[in-house]
């Protein structure tokens, strides 16, 4: 087996391969198509057949496939001080003698077809936009320190400008916030967090029912990553008609140097 980068003649066996299952590449065809500057993609080949890939975005999230042989020579090329990782479950093992974690899930990917959706909503989501930035990170915040614990205002901003963000207000002030960004075979809810003081008022399933009714007149599917032990979220994700498509080990740690 050896590793090859897409650029050295492999960019079609790239794409015919993950064209067979473009939802769990997904980060993988998005990143390639929009951000491709910030991106490499290396394939695993056994020959001309593929065992592998893994993708590295602006050097630090990685996104690994394929089987365990693959990705411990994928891995082999990752020399990043802190890294986010998303690889197979039964890689656990491999990528934690590589990275000490700070934070490790089970992450599922859950999928919603067009004509499953159960639209449920209760309250009225209205469109986020920059002067809602501090906000939305505060929110961002508190719900998740462990994984939005260093989301600035700043940062947001950009956020607010490129996608296409829902909130429910209160009294003037955002308490509930979600995001997508539309592509054309999916579009991945990438937020969704509502304040503490505000839950089990039906506000997620109204934000969630918001963007799937705005995803599925640009896209044939909604998709969206969720902690495996959020059970909360799962059920909310469920209500509207969501289902488990396939999990991953999701890691955010530091190289381990001999």
């Amino acid at each position: 087996m050896r590793v090859a980068s897409i650029d050295e003649g492999f960019e079609q066996t790239f794409w015919d391969y993950v064209s067979q299952d473009p939802l769990h590449y997904y980060f993988f065809v998005l990143d390639l198509k929009q951000r491709r500057e910030q991106t490499k993609i290396l394939l695993a080949l056994e020959g001309t057949k593929v065992e592998g890939l893994m993708l590295v975005y602006a050097d630090y999230i990685v996104q690994l496939r394929g089987n365990r042989k693959a990705v411990e020579m994928l891995l082999d090329r990752v020399d990043l001080e802190e890294a986010e990782l998303q690889a197979p479950l039964d890689c656990e093992d491999l990528v934690l003698k590589k990275y000490r974690p700070k934070a490790k899930h089970e992450m599922v990917l859950m999928r919603l077809r067009k004509d499953e959706e159960i639209i449920q909503i209760n309250h009225e989501p209205v469109r986020l936009g920059v002067e809602d930035a501090e906000r939305v990170a505060e929110i961002m915040r508190e719900a998740d320190p462990e994984w939005w614990g260093e989301v600035t205002a700043e940062r947001q901003k950009e956020r607010l400008e490129k996608g296409f963000w829902l909130g429910i207000k209160r009294d003037g002030k955002v308490v509930s916030v979600g995001n997508t960004q539309f592509v054309d075979f999916a579009s991945n809810i990438g937020v969704m967090a509502t304040d503490e003081r505000y839950r089990n008022m039906g506000f997620a399933t109204s934000i969630i029912s918001a963007l799937v009714r705005e995803i599925l007149k640009k896209s044939q599917m909604a998709i969206i990553h969720v902690l495996a032990d959020n059970a909360p979220a799962v059920r909310a994700y469920s209500k509207v008609g969501f289902k488990p498509y396939k999990a991953y080990l999701s890691l955010r740690g530091d190289i381990i140097r001999s």
